[in-house]
This record gives C-alpha cells, sequence and structure tokens, in this order.
C-alpha cells in the first residue's frame, strides 16, 4: 500500500475510534489499494533493500533495489529506474510485480519512483519528481554501487508518457538527462496529448485526461514529448504497446517517428494478448514484464547491453 493509501487508512482507523464515519468508509479505503493493484500491477516478492525521500510529501519516494555482490573489482552495473502508471491520479511505487528480480538476475540495481499525484499535483510537477529521482539516485549511486551515469528508464501508462517527457525535455531532470541511455514506454497513450484528447471516448476525456491536462491546448502541448522531439533527447528507446489498443498504437508510432527524424535509435513492438479486454491486455503488458515468456524480451535484452556499454 502507497503511503497516500496508508494515510487514508490511518485516518479512517482514528474516525472509526471516534465515531465520526460510517463503517463502511473503512472499506472503501481499503478497496482503494486492492483496486489500483488489480488494475496496475501486483507488489512483487522482492523487497526494497532502501526507502530513500527525495523530496518533503511522503509520495517522493524512490524504493531502491541493490545489484547483487559483484565479485572482483569490475565496474558497478546500470541501473534500471521504473515509473508507475495510474492515470496520474493513481498507484504507488510498490507495484513492481516480477521487475526487480528480473534485473537482479542481469546483475543490476533497480529503482520504482513514487511520485506526487492529481488533483494534490499537477502532470508537470509529477514529471519534475521524476527528474529529481533521477538526480537523487545519482547521488546515491557510489555508496549503494551501481553506476548513476548509465539508467535506463522506463515506465507503464501514465508512467510511459512521464518517462517520455523527461526524455525529451530536459528541463525535468536537470543534470541527470545525461545520465539517461535508454527509454522504454509501455502501452502509454498520451504522447501527443491534444490529439490523443480529441480522439478519447467521455468515460476517459471526464474520467483521466481533463483531470490531468485540463483544456488549455498550450498547456497540453507543452506536456507532448512530441513537441520536444529534438536534440537533445535520449539517445535510445524501445516503445511497447498493445497491438489492438488504436489510440497506443497511433501514439507510439507517432513519437517513434519523431525520434527517428531526429537521428534517436528507435524500436518498436506491438505485443498480442488473448484477453478481449483492453484493461486486461493494458494491465497484463506490464505485469508480464521480465517473465519468461515476454515477447519483448529479447529488443529489452538488447537495449540493457547497450546501456551497460554505454551506448
Amino acid at each position: 500500500m502507497s503511503f497516500r493509501g496508508q494515510s487514508f487508512k490511518m485516518l479512517a482507523l482514528a474516525l472509526l475510534v471516534s465515531g465520526g464515519v460510517a463503517s463502511g468508509a473503512l472499506a472503501t479505503m481499503q478497496a482503494r489499494g486492492a483496486m489500483e493493484e488489480r488494475e496496475l500491477g501486483p507488489s512483487g516478492t522482492a523487497r526494497p533493500d532502501v526507502h530513500i525521500a527525495y523530496g518533503n510529501d511522503p509520495m517522493q519516494a524512490v524504493d531502491l533495489y541493490l545489484p547483487p555482490h559483484r565479485a572482483g573489482n569490475g565496474p558497478p552495473p546500470p541501473i534500471a529506474v521504473f515509473v508507475h502508471g495510474g492515470g496520474w491520479a493513481h498507484g504507488n511505487l510498490t507495484m513492481v510485480a516480477q521487475k526487480p528480480e528480473y534485473f537482479a538476475r542481469a546483475g543490476w540495481a533497480f529503482a520504482s519512483v513514487g511520485y506526487r499525484l492529481v488533483p494534490n499535483a499537477t502532470v508537470e510537477q509529477e514529471a519534475a519528481d521524476v527528474g529529481m529521482a533521477l538526480q537523487r539516485l545519482r547521488t546515491e549511486a557510489a555508496a549503494r554501487g551501481y553506476d548513476g551515469n548509465r539508467i535506463l528508464l522506463f515506465g507503464h501508462s501514465a508512467g510511459a508518457h512521464l518517462v517520455s517527457l523527461v526524455g525529451t525535455d530536459p528541463q525535468y531532470a536537470g543534470d541527470a538527462f545525461g545520465a539517461i541511455r535508454g527509454i522504454i514506454p509501455i502501452d502509454g497513450a498520451a504522447y501527443d496529448v491534444p490529439r490523443q484528447l480529441a480522439s478519447a471516448g467521455q468515460f476517459m476525456l471526464q474520467r483521466t485526461y481533463m483531470p490531468a491536462f485540463g483544456s488549455d491546448v498550450a498547456r497540453q502541448r507543452a506536456l507532448s514529448p512530441t513537441n520536444h522531439v529534438g536534440a537533445p533527447d535520449a539517445p535510445d528507446w524501445l516503445f511497447l504497446y498493445d497491438a489492438e489498443r488504436a489510440d497506443a498504437v497511433d501514439q507510439a508510432e507517432l513519437l517513434a517517428g519523431g525520434l527517428r527524424r531526429d537521428r534517436a535509435r528507435v524500436a518498436t513492438l506491438a505485443m498480442h494478448y488473448p484477453e478481449r479486454q483492453v484493461l486486461a491486455r493494458h494491465r497484463r503488458i506490464n505485469v508480464d514484464f521480465g517473465t519468461p515468456d515476454y515477447a519483448a524480451n529479447d529488443l529489452v535484452a538488447a537495449m540493457m547491453a547497450r546501456v551497460a556499454a554505454g551506448n
């Protein structure tokens, strides 16, 4: 459960003791964590070695999973940094499924970034949080035993948008921008925000996109990674998306095309799943990452090799 979820639970318990809340309210608050896990993915079996705050808000924190002990005097390994999804308003840093184990088997460090959420923060602040987390991870690198100058940054859903924005607009990551050697956006659909809002149905528009991006088209454009393509950009990209989800296909190919024209290294993979419900496929493309049968494993491993080599 996230810090925010823990706070809700503690408040609910306090009100229950004082008789200030109906008994159904606590169940509602507890159900929120379960809902997020169903939609976004479960916590994995690994437990973080270090919990690092990078800001004053409890949501501004990173769970760090340290790399396995190195034999000899070899160079420190790279680090993979994951940004969760949740429509910019939900989710937490514990929802990593099997990702820490996957990178540990490769000898890498792994970190999961928590960030402030809409409506308590803006999307601009969320992207800034990701950037601050990267900067803090770089300062921790020497003491923790990984290389803070070789970062693979990846994210799912809203997290895919945030890592793409951070990877195309250097204002967010500051001096950590050059350390981002590769980016993997997973099933995102807001790389061109005005285009996505124009095609979204009323349910997603009102539930997700308007609370995040509002109605100011200039702001929407400023938050669109497609509008920031052009040097500098992160040098290496791998877009993974649901082959049956038209908006994800459209948005990924749009951003990928711009990056190719800017001479970045870009690969794309349309992922196929048997589930009929888009939400089930959207969840699975994230939860299955790093499992043995994941269709993108070879492409991910190739990017990891390039990041490790500093290419």
